[in-house]
């Protein structure tokens, strides 16, 4: 098959490109989100396949989008920043684009970009961890994206790695994005200036003299010009994924562990402290190969890259 689409469904914005057999994007065009109105969000997502369709041979599309997809790649039964509920998408999406079309959960399509194109191109067992306002994730196994029985394996995010631990948005306690997001992050940061403690005045400054106004970027850009204290915060997250990565790869025995999101851009104030920990808390890791722990390499457009391919693939 030649020229398929990817769309990546968000709740801000839809984007959309024409991906190719190498996993190039050769055009993009994008949509603010209409996100709490189904037929309004179909109706973009159709749009732009035609446009891109007028100037390009397109055979199929993948559709990427946060929310439980059935095992069938068809159904959207559930999306936390859409309103799709028991939502026919593939069939909805396929009457009005004349395509063929496949649906994915977002982080399995990322996830499978990253397997096909990216940071894991050379295994056939891989795990993706995406670290940004939450935890998501995508298995790979034998070369085939794991999907589980009803079609929504890999929700990491959600092991529960603290009993009575802090609320978490999908209705459990002690969620691992709790501990090891950049939401994770921000709420540590701002928890220590109210505090009142004398070491996070630069980070304050470059918020403006305001806690609330603390975000990633900010610790990260703090941490990255040495500040003792941004390196520490984004020390403890990567101490809870490298703890979490360990137990993961306790049940997947993945050969690498791709680690992306937003966070990931802190590199390798990040990366070693995962490294480390996963280390120090790997089972029998003294009588077992070590997984390789590295950098995605297709950033925020993995999964319109692995959407894109999945329709290819189906």
């Amino acid at each position: 098959m030649g020229l398929t689409v990817g769309v990546d469904v968000g709740g801000t914005k839809i984007a959309a490109g024409v991906v190719d057999e190498k996993g190039q994007i050769v055009a993009t065009s994008r949509r603010e989100s209409p996100a709490m109105d189904s037929e309004a969000v179909e109706a973009t997502i159709a749009e732009l396949v035609r446009e891109l369709k007028k100037e390009h041979a397109i055979e199929a599309v993948g559709v990427g989008a946060a929310g439980f997809v059935d095992v069938r790649r068809s159904t959207v039964l559930f999306a936390p920043n859409i309103a799709w509920r028991d939502e026919p998408l593939k069939a909805e999406l396929e009457r009005l684009t004349d395509l063929p079309v496949v649906v994915e959960n977002d982080a399995n399509a990322a996830a499978w970009g990253e397997f096909a194109f990216g940071g894991g191109k050379d295994f056939d067992d891989f795990l993706l961890v995406t670290v940004g306002t939450g935890v998501g994730g995508g298995i790979v196994l034998d070369g085939q994206l794991h999907r589980g029985a009803f079609g929504v394996a890999a929700e990491i995010g959600h092991l529960r790695v603290v009993p009575q631990g802090r609320p978490c948005g999908c209705g459990n306690l002690g969620c691992w994005e709790q501990y090891a997001s950049g939401s994770a992050l921000v709420r540590d940061a701002r928890e220590r200036v109210a505090a009142g403690s004398d070491d996070v005045a630069n980070l304050l400054r470059r918020a403006g003299g305001r806690a609330e106004d603390l975000t990633g970027p900010i610790i990260t850009e703090a941490a990255q010009d040495g500040d003792a204290v941004a390196v520490e915060l984004l020390s403890e997250v990567g101490r809870w994924l490298g703890e979490g990565i360990a137990s993961l790869t306790a049940v997947l025995d993945p050969a690498v562990v791709v680690i992306g999101g937003g966070v990931s851009e802190a590199g390798d104030l990040l990366l070693e402290p995962i490294r480390q920990h996963f280390r120090a808390n790997l089972t029998a890791r003294a009588y077992r190969p070590e997984l390789e722990i590295r950098p995605a390499e297709l950033g925020n457009k993995a999964g319109l890259i692995g959407a894109a391919d999945l329709a290819r693939q189906d």
